[in-house]
Order: structure tokens, then C-alpha cells, then sequence
């Protein structure tokens, strides 16, 4: 019983010992970025949005182009930012802008 005791001690030891000496990678890859004015129309966006989703009036279109904007934000794709920040933001505004919409009242 203490040889297969012994025995399966060491044999973890050794697998220990070898995981420990592996190498990690030195060279690391810098996060591709985009332009300014990229990260200025997402940060626009992203706060248009929460303000219509605060006054439950966000538009299903506003969250696709956020999220859209923000995948390619990851890509460092700042064109692709541009446009879908831009889309996301303008239909933030348009779902608050309804909520003074005189309401429609139909049958009368």
C-alpha cells in the first residue's frame, strides 16, 4: 500500500514540476485601436442609447447599430464604427424625440 502511495506522489510531482516549467509567450500582440473620431461617435452613441433605454424608448434598430458598432470597435474597424454609431445615435434620438408624439386614439 505505501509503495502505490509513493509511487502516485512522485508521478504528481513529476507532472507538477513539468507544467511549471512551461514558457509563456513573450511576444504579446498591442490591441488594435480605432480613430478618434470613432471613439468619439461610439461614446456618443453608447450615451444616447442608455438615455432612451432610461425612458424605456429604445428602438430595436438603436441596440442592433450599438451593437454592431461596438463588434467592430473590437475588429478596428473605425469606418464600420462610424456608420453603425452614427445610425444607433440618430435612432436613439428619433425614439425620444416620439415619446412627445401627441398619442393616436383610433375610433373616435
Amino acid at each position: 500500500m505505501s509503495k502505490v502511495l509513493l509511487t502516485l506522489t512522485s508521478a504528481a510531482l513529476l507532472i507538477l514540476a513539468g507544467c511549471a516549467s512551461t514558457p509563456e509567450p513573450t511576444a504579446k500582440a498591442e490591441p488594435a485601436t480605432i480613430s478618434a473620431e470613432a471613439q468619439a461617435a461610439l461614446s456618443t452613441a453608447q450615451a444616447d442609447v442608455k438615455a432612451a433605454k432610461a425612458k424605456n424608448a429604445l428602438w430595436t434598430t438603436s441596440e442592433s447599430a450599438l451593437k454592431a458598432a461596438e463588434e467592430a470597435a473590437k475588429k478596428a474597424d473605425s469606418a464600420t464604427v462610424i456608420k453603425q454609431a452614427k445610425l444607433a445615435s440618430d435612432q436613439a434620438k428619433l425614439s425620444n424625440a416620439q415619446l412627445s408624439y401627441p398619442e393616436l386614439k383610433v375610433g373616435q
